[in-house]
């Protein structure tokens, strides 16, 4: 995995991978890694969000790392939502020990195609101003869409997952404009901590797989979690 690193690096990056999931160092792979190191460097160095937007191919892709924060997932994609864009994949890795860092990927188009540079920048910076508290996201949405409406056909459940170790939030529902604000936005009012996230939208259905730890960084009792699961079908639902 470490074949042509300096030892320095090598040492570092076990170093980093520690505050990690147990899973992080087996199933992530070596090149994800040192992206989420490398923008680690850059988080440090500017003490501020690290939001970039590439295109890359007939897309375009978004990194982003900052210290994990439960309203941050809602932020991100309620300007996603408010700007129209496609989420094709995602791919998220949350630290669950100091400093609790979250490294975010996503795969994103308009109409199928990247976003023109100017687009791409506004994008940029209307996240930053909103985590910065200076642009109100759900008010741009509220333009667009109907903040009130449940999200249709909704599924939720609530399990201990057996190989990361960690609780896990299965959440289904059918496809549609603002699904993704809605959904990390209740989970945003439950006040929990993603960690890491597995997307897969099929047959008009999306689902996500969402590894969570419970207010105060805690992890979550299978009593609480479905609770929780329940909750959340409510909130979604209406």
């Amino acid at each position: 995995m470490t074949f042509g690193l300096k030892n320095s690096t090598v040492e570092l990056l076990k170093r980093f991978n520690m505050s990690f999931p147990q899973f992080y160092e087996q199933f992530v792979s070596s090149d994800i890694q040192l992206q989420n190191l490398r923008l680690a460097y850059q988080l440090y160095q500017t003490k501020e969000a690290v939001i970039e937007l590439r295109s890359e191919s007939s897309k375009s892709v978004l990194y982003f790392a900052y210290r994990n924060q439960s309203f941050l997932l809602s932020d991100i994609f309620g300007v996603l939502a408010a700007y129209g864009l496609t989420i094709h994949s995602l791919s998220l890795y949350g630290q669950i020990h100091t400093p609790m860092l979250v490294f975010i990927k996503l795969v994103i188009s308009r109409g199928g195609k990247s976003l023109p540079q100017k687009t791409a920048e506004n994008v940029r910076k209307a996240i930053k101003e909103t985590l910065l508290g200076r642009f109100e996201v759900e008010e741009m949405l509220a333009l667009e869409f109907n903040l009130d409406s449940g999200l249709k056909k909704v599924e939720t459940n609530f399990y201990v997952d057996r190989v990361f170790h960690l609780p896990a939030l299965l959440v289904e529902a059918d496809s549609q404009p603002g699904l993704f604000y809605k959904v990390m936005n209740a989970i945003w009012q439950e006040d929990l901590l993603v960690v890491n996230a597995n997307l897969l939208v099929w047959r008009g259905r999306t689902r996500l797989i969402l590894y969570l730890l419970g207010p105060n960084e805690n992890l979550i009792p299978e009593y609480l979690g479905t609770k929780i699961a329940e909750s959340l079908k409510q909130r979604l639902s209406y």
